[in-house]
């Protein structure tokens, strides 16, 4: 079996960085408007998978890049249980409580036919 560096696996991904970076410079050196380029970065990030390159080049740090994954990861799943709980009191007060609680049986569904999914999956290996 022959190993291959880590830069050799995702060239894609790092010059899919290299470039988003250099038209982020240009977009800034222009004059463009900050939040319209925080929002384009975003979406690109979000529909090519950049941010999924960058984490798999940081965990391939020895020792020190799976512990700063989970730094960074770990506090974004609890701003997003915040503010899950941020929205769903508000939908309560202005009298959403019935959509609210469809939306939760419907998330609580999905959740259980995951762990199902997992489940199934290692018992019967392809």
């Amino acid at each position: 079996m022959k190993r291959e560096s880590i830069f050799i696996i995702y060239r894609k991904k790092l010059l899919l960085w290299l470039l988003a970076c250099a038209i982020i410079g240009l977009a800034l050196y222009y004059g463009i408007d900050k939040k319209i380029i925080v929002f384009a970065a975003f979406i690109i990030g979000v529909f090519t998978e950049l941010f999924v390159g960058i984490g798999a080049l940081v965990a391939a740090i020895p020792l020190i890049g799976p512990m700063i994954i989970k730094i960074i990861s770990i506090p974004i799943f609890w701003i997003l249980n915040a503010l899950g709980t941020l929205v769903s009191g508000i939908a309560i007060k202005k009298g959403y409580a019935t959509e609210l609680a469809k939306g939760r049986i419907m998330t609580l569904a999905l959740l259980i036919g995951m762990i199902i999914g997992y489940i199934i999956g290692n018992l019967l290996p392809l």
